[in-house]
C-alpha cells in the first residue's frame, strides 16, 4: 500500500511538471565585452524594454522566454565617444530538455508549465564579444555650425588639400 502511494505521488508529479523546468533554468548567464572596453551598454527585450544599462565588460543574466510560447529576442548596444555605435542581438532558442516531457509524459509541462516560465528556450551564446569602429572625425560641441572638425590628413579629400594651412 505504501509502495502504491509512493508510485502514485511520483507519478502525478512526474506528469504535471515541466521536464525542462525540472532539470533546466529560465535564466541564462551571458558574458559581453567590447573593443575597446568601457563602452556603455544597453540591453533591451523584444518589447523594447531596457532589462539592463552599464560598460563593458558585464555579466548579465538574460531569461531565455518573453511570454507563452514566445522566446526572448534582445538587441544590444555598444557606444562609446570616437566609435561608431553597435548594435548586435541574441536570441533565445529550443531546450533540447523540453522535448522530455514526451518521455516522462508531462503534458501539462509540455503545453503549460514549460511554456509559461520560458524553460522551454534557453540562451545558448554564453559570450557576446564586439570590436567598435573609429569615427574618421568628430565635431565638438555636438554639430554646431562652425565647430571645430578633426580628422586624419588621409581622410581629407585631395581636392581640398591644398587650402590647408599648417599651424605653427
Amino acid at each position: 500500500m505504501k509502495h502504491s502511494l509512493l508510485f502514485l505521488a511520483l507519478l502525478s508529479v512526474v506528469g504535471s511538471s515541466g521536464c525542462a523546468s525540472i532539470v533546466s533554468k529560465t535564466r541564462w548567464p551571458v558574458a559581453v565585452s567590447s573593443v575597446p572596453v568601457g563602452a556603455t551598454l544597453t540591453v533591451t527585450n523584444r518589447k523594447g524594454k531596457e532589462v539592463f544599462s552599464g560598460v563593458t565588460p558585464a555579466a548579465i543574466e538574460l531569461r531565455s522566454g518573453s511570454a507563452y510560447f514566445k522566446r526572448e529576442i534582445y538587441t544590444l548596444t555598444f557606444a562609446t565617444p570616437g566609435y561608431a555605435p553597435k548594435t548586435t542581438t541574441l536570441e533565445a532558442g529550443i531546450n533540447g530538455w523540453y522535448f522530455g516531457n514526451f518521455a516522462i509524459g508531462g503534458v501539462i509541462g509540455f503545453l503549460i508549465v514549460d511554456p509559461i516560465t520560458g524553460a522551454m528556450y534557453r540562451i545558448s551564446q554564453k559570450e557576446v564579444s564586439v570590436a567598435l569602429t573609429p569615427t574618421t572625425g568628430f565635431v565638438w560641441p555636438a554639430q554646431p555650425e562652425h565647430g571645430l572638425r578633426i580628422v586624419s590628413l588621409n581622410d581629407v579629400p585631395e581636392s581640398l588639400r591644398p587650402s590647408l594651412e599648417r599651424l605653427p
